[in-house]
């Protein structure tokens, strides 16, 4: 997910900028904060979806560990 992405989702969320504001964005709601972070988990769902559908290991075990580690991994970059 990067920065344009995660724009994105929050104005799809119902967030908005302020006139003569320098890009900040800002929330209307706790309606419009929970479907941002609805949005965001989505995105991150897929992205993880995506990790574990590039395994194709022998074993059923193997699978789990190398997904499970690739998914890891996300959150170190």
């Amino acid at each position: 997910m990067n920065r344009e992405g995660i724009i994105r989702m929050a104005r799809e969320a119902g967030f908005y900028t302020m006139q003569g504001s320098k890009g900040e964005l800002y929330a209307l709601s706790y309606q419009h904060m929970e479907k941002f972070a609805a949005l965001v988990a989505a995105a991150e769902r897929e992205a993880c979806a995506k990790v574990a559908e590039r395994f194709e290991p022998i074993e059923k075990q193997d699978y789990v560990e190398y997904a499970s580690a690739a998914i890891r991994a996300r959150g170190s970059v």
